[in-house]
């Protein structure tokens, strides 16, 4: 009989130490620590050679159409997916509490089986059955092929799957899930991870797609032990401020694809609606120019969305005044007003700086850079820009002006929504444009480009004040 010792391992970076303790030494997190058995080294180095029960095949001779993508009926979530979900993959959907996870995942199991006209089992432990037809009432996911089932024991799961035989399954949500083999407590360690491998063996073994509900921590990630993520094909993270309807899947790990594709939604009184064309919700459409805007063109993985920056200066007395920063990145702000000030002679030191985006858009990539410094240069002045213009760029401390990466889907984004004119670096290739392009070495150039050298009307207590 072989020889066993024990020996203590963490879950998270797989650290082994001698004896118990509560907090890994390597990666300092805490509970982690789990009880492993393993054979002695004299025994590890001389196994026998077993029969394997299924022989090496060649890789030419392995059908690959057996495992091709999927649709799931809605087309953003196909488009993070890679083109669907494939059959036996097993996908990990993470997010913060009532962002529409449980929602999306309801009308994909509807699309599943009103397109496919195949069976999809709906799994919940954190809600009733009731509550949930309440939920596809609301959202018009009532099917007769969605069967739903509110268990929280694995066993009697995989007996649901025995009965329904569905080519799909929705977990919602593994940290309810309890393995009575396994030990721990219900969303422990231990048991995450047994459920997580059971439902993956599971999914390998029968071709059936899974989908699983993982909740986060305070810090956003999956919670859970971060083998979590390795047992998963697929990791997608849905993300959306409570204070917007839209709402965005972004793939951190997909096996199936690339993770550079994000999926916009939009919350609905009757559902979730995937939004082809977010670039309309980041703009504010009006008639008539004002004063301290600015459009650019920000990339979300491979996706070009356009985003209007805004900015105000109200002159204060007040010896130290405010910066207010929502949705940029507060740092490069403060690095723009800098380089307004020492490179371009406009004076801020007396002056409040609001500065912001619409729709909810973050922007913290720096080709936004150039657009909200004529944003703000634009407030101070009172000097509309034009409203057909984007402006892309990223500003250095030099006050120089920068190229940035995907200019070329950037600007033929912006000339699809109808913008003629564009701001941007020095060497852009111009081939096969339309619209109109003003380069720019410096900020100093883009000022006088875009209009901004001189106040439309000069405030009085800045009058004397010598135009920059």
């Amino acid at each position: 009989m072989a020889k066993v010792k024990t020996l203590y391992r963490c879950s998270s970076c797989q650290h082994e130490v001698a004896k118990w303790v509560g907090r890994c030494p390597d990666c300092n997190s805490w509970g982690t620590i789990d009880e492993v058995a393993a054979a002695s080294a004299a025994v590890a180095v001389g196994r026998r050679a077993m029969l394997p029960s299924t022989a090496a095949a060649p890789i030419s001779s392995i059908d690959s159409k057996t495992t091709q993508a999927r649709s799931t009926g809605v087309s953003e979530l196909d488009r993070v997916l890679g083109g669907g979900i494939v059959p036996g993959s097993v996908v990990l959907l993470s997010g913060e509490p009532g962002v529409g996870k449980s929602t999306l995942l309801l009308e994909v199991a509807h699309r599943w089986a009103r397109q496919r006209e195949e069976k999809s089992l709906y799994v919940t432990a954190e809600e009733s059955a009731g509550q949930v037809r309440l939920r596809a009432d609301r959202t018009g996911a009532v099917h007769e092929r969605v069967y739903l089932a509110a268990e929280s024991d694995l066993a009697t799961i995989f007996g649901h799957v025995d009965q329904v035989k569905p080519t799909l399954l929705v977990v919602d949500s593994v940290q309810t899930m309890l393995a009575a083999d396994a030990d721990g407590v219900m969303g422990g360690v231990t048991q995450v991870k047994a459920v997580t491998s059971a439902l993956t063996a599971m999914a390998k073994a029968s071709g059936i797609a899974v989908l699983l509900v993982g909740h986060v921590t305070k810090d956003g990630a999956v919670a859970g032990p971060r083998t979590l993520e390795h047992l998963v094909d697929v990791v997608l993270h849905f993300e959306g401020d409570k204070h917007s309807t839209l709402r965005m899947v972004r793939g951190l790990k997909n096996r199936f694809g690339s993770t550079d594709e994000v999926g916009c939604f939009e919350m609905r009184e009757d559902g979730i609606a995937c939004v082809d064309d977010p670039s309309g919700l980041f703009l504010h459409h009006r008639g008539v120019a004002v004063p301290g805007t600015a459009v650019t063109v920000a990339m979300d993985g491979k996706r070009p969305m356009l985003g209007e920056v805004q900015g105000l200066t109200v002159h204060t007395q007040v010896p130290a005044p405010r910066r207010a920063v929502s949705g940029l990145d507060y740092n490069r702000v403060s690095m723009v007003l800098a380089v307004l000030q020492s490179r371009c002679g406009l004076n801020l030191s007396k002056e409040d700086v609001y500065a912001a985006t619409v729709g909810g858009m973050r922007l913290s990539e720096p080709s936004a850079d150039l657009a909200i410094a004529l944003a703000i240069a634009s407030a101070n002045r009172d000097v509309s820009l034009n409203p057909g213009m984007v402006i892309l760029g990223e500003v250095g401390l030099a006050g120089e002006v920068r190229r940035v990466a995907g200019l070329t889907r950037r600007l033929a984004e912006a000339e699809r929504l109808g913008f003629t004119e564009a701001l941007v670096p020095v060497g852009v290739e111009r081939a096969g444009r339309t619209m109109k392009l003003r380069e720019v070495a410096d900020l100093g150039a883009a000022l006088a480009a875009s209009g901004l050298r001189r106040r439309r009307a000069p405030k009085v207590e800045a009058a004397a004040e010598a135009d920059f």
